[in-house]
């Protein structure tokens, strides 16, 4: 039996392949997980320095680039 990706995984992979993509475009790429879980993953990984988000100068859109 297959084990389920982390959600950490599957956003790292969606970064790998678009990197600098919003958060907006992560969430939309996983359509079957709710905003607020991305959101959470997004900001553990940042913690542990696995992501690095930015904010745009007109401070409309995070940024997620992988160091």
């Amino acid at each position: 039996m297959l084990q389920q990706a982390t959600i950490g995984g599957r956003i790292l992979e969606v970064v790998r392949a678009n990197p600098d993509c919003t958060l907006e475009e992560v969430t939309q790429q996983l359509p079957d997980l709710y905003w607020s879980d991305v959101f959470l993953e997004v900001e553990i990984l940042r913690r542990l320095g696995q992501l690095r988000l930015t904010q745009s100068s007109l401070g409309l859109t995070t940024t997620i680039c992988v160091p």
